[in-house]
């Protein structure tokens, strides 16, 4: 069982990375935010889960203990397969879905695409005291957002695309674009746009 790796990026694109082990290639099944956070070059370190199957074998990889058990808990209710419980970690945060199943939220994994009426049901029934809504940290430093990335992250959730993941894109756009371009709100768009473009629209099927 891999249960964690740490190593370069060789690539990042669309919900997936390559991580360099020991001159290994390892593809790992991301969330389109973590995939727009790394650099290839960049070290990473991931907690995963192994899915074994007769013809397949698929890595899952998380940046924190908590995506990794609620990973693990949501692959446990009937009807939530790996592909869905990573839908819901792209849509939802740990503290989102502790938060949605002890206030008997099932509209909040509803609009998750792949996610049914009683498979929603199920999840909130299933989960039920197993996550707690953790406190946040003293002295965490928020995000800083410039206004040119704000401004795009607004557009793109204009589009149609959720604030988790148009926030990451543009700030990301606006980290990779040249001097010249960061005053450019348009310009940063186009970039963040290439970056989210292959990504599901919230709301969805």
């Amino acid at each position: 069982m891999i249960s964690s790796l740490r190593g370069t990026v060789l690539a990042a694109v669309g919900t997936s990375i390559v991580v360099e082990v020991g001159g290994v290639g390892l593809s790992v099944s991301v969330t389109p935010e973590h995939a727009l956070s790394v650099r290839v070059g960049d070290e990473t370190q991931l907690n995963t889960a192994l899915i074994v199957r007769e013809d397949d074998l698929a890595l899952f990889g998380f940046r924190t203990s908590d995506e990794l058990g609620a990973f693990n808990l949501l692959r446990g209710v009937t009807g939530v397969g790996p592909k869905s419980a990573m839908g819901v970690l792209a849509a939802l945060t740990p503290d989102d879905i502790a938060r949605a199943v002890t206030e008997e939220n099932d509209s909040a994994f509803r609009k998750v695409s792949g996610i049914g009426p009683k498979t929603a049901k199920l999840i909130v029934l299933n989960l039920a005291g197993k996550l707690f809504v953790t406190a946040p940290q003293r002295g965490a430093q928020p995000v800083v957002s410039t206004p040119v990335s704000e401004s795009v992250s607004l557009a793109l959730q204009g589009l149609g695309w959720s604030e988790k993941l148009a926030r990451p894109a543009a700030e990301a756009a606006f980290r990779e674009a040249s001097d010249a371009e960061k005053g450019n709100t348009q310009a940063i768009l186009r970039r963040a746009l290439l970056l989210v473009g292959s990504q599901p629209v919230s709301g969805g099927s």
